[in-house]
């Protein structure tokens, strides 16, 4: 049975930080592109950040210099470092996992199609 369980979220005054965690189970986690997303209240879901199975790493434009995707392959674990956290960061974050090369190529706002694993994320607050 695949699970993704994220963890790590809360609520942090602007420029704080916060360390998402995302603990995989279920799947051969070496052969999947591993991601984050996130998805603002009345908005669409949007990829944030992306490690593919070969460690190519990639961020979407508003989140580049301030957030960091790594993983832990031993203990099947993804994590997002989230630094100088605005407003607009405010979201509920998931971690995806999709087939490897499924989601090679796809725009940024595409990206969650090709996803085929989903975690039922956790909240982050970020007060101003």
């Amino acid at each position: 049975q695949v699970q993704l369980e994220e963890s790590g979220g809360g609520s942090v005054q602007t420029g704080g930080s916060l360390r998402l965690s995302c603990a995989a189970s279920g799947f051969i986690y070496t052969r999947y592109t591993m991601a984050w997303f996130r998805q603002a209240p009345g908005k669409k879901r949007e990829g944030v950040a992306v490690l593919d199975s070969d460690g190519e790493i990639s961020y979407t434009d508003s989140v580049k210099g301030r957030f960091t995707i790594s993983q832990d392959k031993a203990n099947k674990t993804l994590y997002l470092q989230m630094n100088s956290l605005r407003p607009e960061d405010t979201a509920m974050y998931y971690c995806a996992a999709a087939q490897r090369g499924a989601v090679c190529g796809l725009p940024w706002t595409h990206l969650h199609y090709g996803m085929d694993y989903w975690g039922k994320g956790t909240l982050v607050t970020i007060s101003s």
